[in-house]
């Protein structure tokens, strides 16, 4: 039933979802205080039924000039120079930029994006546990752009790190390396996959034995934590998922006496801030984050004003050479 104004109310709500009224309240006022499942649902049925809330929601049942950036993690300069590009981008055009850090966690990254959808106008995501269906289903209630991803029927912008991949291995092989450790990333990871694809291959055809370990979370203690397993392997060279991790490792082999890169050289991905600080200056793949993170805001406000269709973009990386890699040891004295 609708009352005398033909309004649909919450007792509506509440009935055709099966749930009390005070959960339908809850859903729009405090959200957290209800399971994702009901609100989902909840919200679901509201839609059907053309429930407009008045006076208890927090937000506006129509979104904002916002943009919500989905990351994993924030101490990771990569994701600042994602959201610099962004944030900028965004605030040229009158929007502002809200942030959700997923932690690695499928639960928070489908909590975030449930509890914001309603609020915001789209979203730049870099999501790693969502499926495809359900990227898809949000796409439909919201213009997304993926960030490094690609969903067919989803704009996207990727940071393309294939040719940076090749002349990794092409530097290697140019020094005589030919027994290499790389140190894989997340599994679930987008670019994992493709690195280790493009490395391996190239790999192959300069005669050089590609080792893979993993996976490990791109942050610094999780390189420290891989150093002496990729040492056993007896490398004379490293190549690792991020910085971050390279960084890690550099930081571990010093420590346990190995000379970088006299005795092993490292190799990492994304050239973030702090890369060429460090001692030997990182030999990294360059990534354009923040130019991508501007591509990503524009290609998102097209979508949002329907002047443009999804399409996938990609932004091409390449090798800096540094300090930390050097002419390949006798294998044997790269073990600490």
């Amino acid at each position: 039933m609708t009352d005398h104004t033909g309004r649909i109310r919450l007792a509506d709500v509440a009935r055709a979802a099966g749930v009390a009224e005070s959960t339908v309240s809850r859903v729009f006022s405090n959200p957290d205080r209800v399971s994702t499942e009901t609100v989902e649902s909840v919200r679901r049925v509201a839609t059907e039924l053309g429930f407009r809330p008045r006076g208890i929601a927090k937000s506006p049942a129509t979104p904002t000039k916002s943009i919500d950036l989905l990351t994993q993690e924030f101490s990771n300069p990569f994701f600042a120079s994602l959201f610099t590009g962004v944030e900028r981008q965004a605030r040229t055009a009158g929007y502002t930029v809200t942030l959700g850090v997923a932690e690695d966690s499928a639960e928070m990254e489908r909590q975030h994006v449930s509890r914001v959808v309603d609020t915001v106008s789209g979203y730049i995501a870099h999501a790693r546990w969502l499926p495809d269906a359900d990227l898809i289903e949000l796409n439909r209630r919201r213009p997304v752009v993926l960030f490094n991803r690609e969903v067919a029927g989803i704009a996207s912008v990727v940071i393309d790190t294939e040719d940076g991949s090749r002349q990794i291995i092409e530097h290697l092989a140019s020094l005589g390396h030919r027994r290499v450790v790389y140190v894989a990333g997340p599994a679930l990871s987008w670019s994992e996959s493709r690195r280790w694809n493009t490395l391996s291959s190239t790999a192959a055809l300069h005669g050089i034995e590609l080792d893979r370990m993993g996976p490990y979370q791109p942050i610094v203690s999780q390189g420290a934590a891989a150093a002496e397993v990729a040492l056993s392997r007896r490398p004379t060279a490293i190549i690792a998922f991020n910085d971050q991790i390279a960084l890690g490792l550099i930081r571990r082999l010093q420590h346990l006496g190995v000379d970088v890169p006299r005795q092993v050289s490292v190799v990492g991905y994304d050239d973030t801030f702090g890369s060429d600080f460090i001692q030997p200056a990182l030999t990294t793949v360059h990534a354009p984050v923040e130019q991508a993170g501007r591509l990503a805001t524009d290609v998102l406000m097209s979508l949002i004003d329907g002047s443009a269709e999804p399409t996938a973009h990609r932004v091409a990386g390449s090798l800096v050479v540094r300090d930390s890699t050097s002419v390949a040891s006798a294998p044997e004295s790269a073990s600490a």
